[in-house]
């Protein structure tokens, strides 16, 4: 067998014993649940929900006991999972990452992409927070909403924050995301247009990192960054910024705001974490300085983007900024992934509990199939296109491995078989119709 699957599939599972053996603050009474022996223990629970496919809880039941007279029933599933916060895949997540995360670099830089994506739960009327009305004739529906760190080029969730969807402040998640991360190295945030703001921009300073942001183009939107500065009357440039930013109003202050691309005032009402709150005119002013570039470029024959960056142009020209940019789709692409491969459109649960239980569960096991695949080497051979693994029959294998199943010695061998071509330049309209969220429980879980 493969060394490397080995050591994944053997490092997951010592980290779900490792949490068995003090389950404070991952189950709700740490004295009594698990403590009796009984057919789904504390770590089968746990391999159970990682494991879980789109099919009927009844059957998911029947495949992890192997089609046993002794299967545990349905009911008996569901006592057992109500003892588990949703705390316990959150950490087991964390400690995953924490302990498989790859140094992948592009140039030196980790590539990391922020995004977020609705996830449709089971309609319950009830729970304001996360129900969506839509317009009139329209039935209204529950949403969570799923804010990630990605990176590039290991294909793997770095960190993930779920909101309600009436809580759904990305730049706020984003923030939290990044000051609390544990990569130490260099590292490149790209971002699409609903993170352009200020405070994005100086957390990831702060961090020592880099940025890239798509922002709102001039003369479009009256609300962006690049509102108020003063921008060369070009069709493409390349402008450094040095901006130093206040909640100051004063008259010396107002004088210095005329100088539109050195100062500029941060109202009251807007979140910046690295000036005081309030403003009393007898305060000290405060500065904070934010330099950048706004960079402008064409991407087809009649149509332009605008970015902003903290990286420098001599390393990262126009052209390798468009480049880098055009690699954020690949968070995209991971959303598909884990919405249709790995399966969060098919919960086992309606509970909002018991369906974050099944977000995190989804997110390791998409992190476990990714790095298990990133070991298998394609040949072209005398192949007309390029392939690559087929990554929703890898999910499933490295869900049978994972129980234990009857698979190869080699998986990675087994995992080579299944592939999909390559076709560059194919590219569909994406499909935003709204995906209805499949509950299987035969019962409010």
């Amino acid at each position: 067998m493969n060394k490397k699957s080995l050591e994944l599939k053997n490092l997951l599972l010592s980290i779900i014993n490792k949490q068995k053996q003090d389950l404070t603050g991952l189950v709700s009474n740490p004295n009594v649940d698990f403590s009796r022996n009984r057919k789904i223990p504390y770590e089968k629970m746990i391999l159970s929900l990682l494991t879980m496919e789109g099919t009927t809880l009844t059957n998911e039941l029947l495949r992890l006991f192997g089609c046993d007279a002794s299967t545990a029933t349905s009911s008996a599933f569901v006592q057992q999972r109500k003892k588990i916060l949703p705390l316990a895949f959150e950490k087991l997540f964390h400690d995953f990452v924490s302990q498989t995360s790859k140094k992948d670099n592009y140039k030196s830089y980790r590539l990391l992409a922020v995004d977020g994506s609705d996830i449709q739960i089971p309609t319950n009327l009830k729970d304001i927070d996360s129900l969506f009305i839509p317009k009139e004739g329209v039935k209204p529906y529950n949403l969570l909403h799923l804010n990630v760190l990605y990176n590039l080029l290991a294909h793997t969730y770095e960190d993930v924050i779920v909101f309600k969807r009436k809580d759904a402040f990305e730049k706020k998640a984003l923030t939290e995301m990044v000051d609390r991360s544990i990569i130490d190295d260099k590292a490149i945030v790209i971002m699409d247009r609903g993170y352009e703001s200020y405070n994005v921009m100086a957390h990831v300073q702060e961090k020592g990192w880099f940025y890239l942001i798509r922002v709102k183009d001039f003369g479009k939107y009256k609300t962006g960054i690049v509102d108020g500065l003063e921008l060369p009357n070009e069709e493409e440039f390349d402008e450094y910024i040095d901006l130093n930013l206040t909640r100051k109003q004063t008259n010396e202050m107002k004088n210095l705001f005329q100088m539109k691309n050195k100062y500029r005032r941060i109202p009251h009402n807007r979140t910046f974490d690295y000036l005081p709150s309030t403003s009393k005119k007898s305060d000290e002013t405060v500065l904070y300085n934010l330099p950048f570039r706004i960079v402008r470029f064409p991407i087809s024959e009649n149509s332009y983007e605008v970015v902003v960056t903290n990286l420098n142009s001599d390393d990262f020209p126009p052209e390798e900024l468009k480049k880098l940019y055009g690699m954020r789709w690949g968070i995209e692409t991971s959303f598909r992934d884990l919405k249709y491969t790995v399966g969060l459109l098919h919960f086992h649960a309606k509970k909002v509990e018991y369906i974050l239980q099944e977000i995190f569960a989804g997110l390791i096991m998409y992190n476990f199939s990714e790095l298990i695949t990133s070991h298998v080497v394609i040949e072209k051979g005398n192949r007309k296109y390029s392939y690559k693994v087929n990554f929703s029959v890898s999910v499933h294998i490295c869900r049978e491995f994972l129980l234990g199943k009857n698979i190869p010695p080699d998986i990675e061998i087994l995992i080579a078989r299944y592939v999909t071509p390559i076709r560059p330049g194919r590219s569909r309209p994406r499909d935003m119709k709204v995906k209805q969220a499949i509950s299987f429980m035969y019962r409010v879980a």
